[in-house]
């Protein structure tokens, strides 16, 4: 853009003159000479409104708007005004003359009473600020019974209709001076039998329960324009969980594409590029960008508040920027969506006609593009014709093919089940022709038979790829008879085709995971993002995810909404397995930051719901101890947490609430809420089995100790396997001035603050104990076997203790520092590797640990990064031989043994 000068906007003038009768009519109705014109551009909605000649508002703003539009379109015309510029000082003056007529029509009537109650909620173009010259505005007219000034014994219903027909009168009727603007009031729910102004409670009723899915896309755009922007506020706030939904309805994405299917069969003349091309409605044009924005904020908008945004090309770049769509497709419709809109402003400006198509003579064509500065209608078409292409097939990608459908016999339908190459055709065919009889719950209705018809094509492709495919079909079938619905699931997999592949990947091989599918199919939006096989970001980032609050949210929304998260990554980290995107160290560590960062999250939930009701105790505080594979930082998908709870300051103390409490039966139920908020199953899934029974005392002791008894009883009175699990000990909740003096406690007591004991001795016998009572599962038991996870854990720990040295809580970290020390054979960090790799793996596609189908022992040899199965049952039994011999040299008698041996 650069600066109009006064000759420039002569010419502009000019030019208007010669193609549009309109402009050049408001010219003869305003004539401004060009310096006037010049300097009227800085502020158009103010020029437009100094007069004093004309009286009355109904004529006032009938003469603001010609003279806002003559100035816009010069502004337009000249290069003064970009897009944004010209469709913001539009809608300004719509939101403005909308807000006027509202409270002329109030106070018309009720001239003692203020004009509220009565809000209009502007939908389309309006609601985005992207009016263009001739566009109507959509609002959505709501009133609030309570405080809608009215006549004497008038009913408040009754009240808004007339306000509201006022409205439309004062800015649609047309008379000498013109019109301000066309208001259609279709876009309210069943607007054949409803009144023009809804009830604000049963206009939030309606949208909460029963819109169509195409009003779910028309409130993207929505917001409080005009009135009492206060009740119009609320009214949006009420309903924005109805629009931005967290679980994807793929329901409300078929709707607009089969509305984009629709427009494209009733324009169809209009298709073919060329004179009498539709701009707004044509293949290419407007609406599909509008709607590729739409259906990208519908499918993340729900997740990603940041993507909620009303204006076209804002959305485009808000999904850019967050990864949502290809940068360079969002910069091509961005530069399409612009040339668009300017040339459908020239089309209007012509005869200020509500118009979106190209003329179809050639004259005429000529004329809009001379108007726009170009030399022929030919060189107009040159202009668009590449952008609509690109934009055609940037939205025909997204929109995909026509629907495929799947054969309706047993006969052809088997016959295409062989041609996919289904391993028992005849067997998927009686599954198929079961989920079609609707035997199912979830498929009882028409609908969602539906749904699941246009699903299967791509679904049994996906299953026929699999290295299984009767087996993916069999929990497939397994999964529907659990589900209570299923239509979204079904349009979410249509929708997705990758991740219908990858659900086929799972079923075949996860027995977890498909478990968990059966009872909350909505773990599969998880994966909708492809930072979903990513690896899990830092702690840090996931508290701030799971931090995230609903304005007005209280607890128990925290608690379903940390759960919600959870149940998802947790979900999701598996599936990065089965796809082999990760390694399955790097995924024990991912469970185990999401761990962390729920017990931090909620305790913290669990700490201020509790000290509203009880205060805090001064100088005291909670502190979490993790232990085990969670002080470790190495999960599975099947680990629980071993906690305990401790806190600082004077147990004598008391808490400083309304309800005061002593501070340890304070902390003890302080801990008994965070457990339960860990533990407790709710709608959202369960979340961890939480165990503290390696708390002082066992299950005997009180659930929360202070940190100087915890301290005195591993000094004084804890038992090896007490200390040995110490080792594992990391501080995951407490401010850090806390968690440092918990972890100098541990530090005290790992380094000799103890008693002595018979380590090895203790250990040995704890660990044949352990063996007599809990056996392997089965011949794959990566933990439990000799030679297995448990023996090098118990090797690693026994010289920890007995050295002093190699205090770290990880296990990797701690044998690369005993194998340093060359306390440890350098072959047990290998076979802490596979040992650790082959337990994460196998907790999800081999939970018995019993040896699985062909497929999925190649996923798990992928998994290992060994090349086949034999490879995996040799190195396994190898690195168990390798542990066994380990453990037994660190047992009492075996390095006395050796050394005898040496020396003799």
């Amino acid at each position: 853009m650069h600066p109009s000068t006064s000759s420039d906007i002569a010419q502009v003038l000019f030019r208007a003159r010669q193609h549009s009768p309109f402009l050049a009519t408001l010219l003869d109705r305003e004539p401004w000479t060009a310096e006037a014109v010049e300097q009227a551009l800085a502020d158009p909605l103010g020029a437009a409104r100094q007069f004093d000649e004309v009286s009355g508002e109904r004529r006032r703003l009938r003469v603001e708007r010609r003279r806002l539009a003559l100035l816009v379109a010069v502004g337009d015309l000249s290069g003064r005004y970009d897009l944004t510029q010209v469709t913001g000082y539009l809608t300004a003056f719509a939101d403005q003359a909308l807000d006027r007529a509202i409270r002329f029509a109030i106070l018309e009537r009720t001239p003692d009473q203020a004009p509220c109650g009565f809000a209009a909620i502007a939908l389309g173009k309006q609601g985005s600020r992207e009016l263009n010259y001739s566009s109507d505005i959509d609002p959505l007219l709501v009133f609030d019974p309570e405080t809608l000034p009215r006549k004497p014994r008038e009913e408040p219903g009754e009240a808004a209709v007339r306000i509201g027909r006022r409205v439309v009168e004062l800015l649609q009727a047309r008379d000498a001076d013109g019109y301000v603007l066309r208001v259609d009031l279709r876009l309210r729910p069943s607007p054949e039998v409803t009144p023009i102004v809804l009830p604000v409670d049963a206009a939030i009723s309606y949208y909460e329960s029963q819109a169509l899915p195409w009003e779910r896309a028309a409130f993207i755009r929505a917001r409080a324009c005009s009135g009492d922007l206060a009740l119009g506020g609320r009214f949006l706030e009420a309903i924005r969980p109805f629009v931005w939904r967290r679980a994807l309805d793929y329901g409300t994405i078929r709707e607009i594409r089969d509305i984009s299917r629709r427009i494209r069969d009733h324009y169809s003349q209009a298709q073919a590029f060329g004179p009498g091309y539709d701009l707004k409605r044509g293949r290419g044009g407007i609406r599909e960008v509008e709607f590729f924005a739409q259906i990208h904020q519908l499918i993340y908008g729900g997740r990603e508040p940041k993507l909620r945004v009303p204006a076209t090309r804002d959305a485009l770049m808000a999904l850019a920027d967050a990864g949502r769509i290809d940068a360079q497709e969002a910069m091509l419709l961005n530069q399409a969506y612009v040339t668009f809109r300017t040339i459908e402003h020239r089309l209007q400006m012509v005869n200020d006609l509500q118009t979106h198509a190209l003329p179809a003579t050639g004259p005429a064509l000529d004329n809009v593009a001379a108007l726009h500065g170009l030399g022929s209608g030919g060189a107009l078409l040159d202009l668009l014709h590449p952008q609509v292409v690109r934009v055609g097939g940037i939205y025909d990608a997204l929109a995909g093919e026509e629907e495929a459908h799947l054969p309706t016999t047993a006969e052809t339908l088997g016959g295409w089940l062989t041609q996919s190459g289904f391993h028992q055709p005849e067997r998927a065919t009686r599954f198929i022709e079961g989920w079609r009889a609707g035997t199912y719950p979830a498929l009882r209705s028409g609908q969602a038979r539906d749904a699941l018809e246009a699903l299967l094509p791509g679904l049994l492709d996906a299953f026929a790829q699999a290295p299984d495919s009767i087996h993916a079909i069999t929990r497939f079938d397994a999964m529907l008879s659990r589900l209570p619905s299923a239509i979204n699931f079904f349009r979410l997999l249509e929708a997705q085709p990758a991740l219908t592949r990858l659900l086929s990947s799972i079923l075949c091989h996860a027995p977890t995971l498909a478990e968990q599918l059966a009872r909350r199919a909505e773990l599969l939006d998880g994966l909708i993002d492809a930072s979903a096989l990513e690896p899990m970001p830092d702690i840090p980032t996931l508290v701030v995810q799971m931090s995230a609050r609903e304005r007005g949210a209280d607890y128990q929304w925290q608690l379903e909404h940390v759960r919600r998260l959870v149940n998802e990554k947790r979900f999701a980290l598996g599936a990065q397995i089965i796809a082999g995107a990760s390694d399955p160290l790097e995924v024990s560590g991912g469970y185990a930051r999401v761990a962390e960062a729920a017990i931090q999250v909620l305790a913290r939930a669990a700490v201020d719901e509790f000290v509203r009701a009880h205060g805090g105790v001064p100088g005291s505080e909670l502190v979490i101890l993790a232990l085990g594979r969670m002080g470790g930082q190495a999960l599975t998908h099947a680990s629980d947490l071993d906690l305990i709870y401790l806190f600082t300051g004077d147990h004598a103390a008391e808490s400083d609430g309304a309800k005061p409490l002593g501070a340890v039966t304070y902390y003890n139920r302080l801990a008994q809420r965070v457990t339960a908020a860990l533990s407790v199953p709710t709608a959202a899934g369960p979340l961890y089995e939480v165990d503290t029974r390696l708390r002082p005392s066992g299950a005997q002791g009180p659930l929360a100790v202070s940190l100087d008894g915890f301290a005195r009883y591993q000094r004084e009175d804890a038992w090896t396997w007490e200390h040995m699990a110490l080792t594992r000990a990391r501080p995951v909740f407490g401010s850090d001035a806390a968690r440092a003096a918990v972890q100098a406690s541990v530090d005290a007591v790992l380094s000799g603050a103890r008693p002595r004991r018979a380590i090895a001795e203790d250990a040995t016998k704890m660990r044949a104990d352990m063996a007599a009572h809990k056996r392997p599962a089965g011949p794959l038991d990566a933990k439990l076997l000799d030679g297995g996870l448990v023996d090098l854990e118990f090797a690693v720990h026994v010289l920890q203790l007995e050295h002093r040295t190699a205090f770290a809580p990880q296990l990797r970290p701690a044998i690369e520092q005993l194998i340093d020390a060359e306390l440890l054979p350098p072959t047990m960090l290998a076979a802490y590797d596979l040992l650790a790799r082959l337990l994460v793996v196998l907790r999800l596609v081999a939970p018995d640990a019993q040896p699985p189908g062909s497929a999925t022992q190649a996923l798990i040899a992928r998994a290992l990064g060994l090349r086949d199965w034999n490879e995996v049952v040799e190195s396994f039994e190898r690195t168990r031989q390798e542990v066994a011999a380990c453990w037994a040299y660190v047992r009492p008698g075996a390095k006395e043994a050796d050394n005898g041996n040496r020396t003799g």
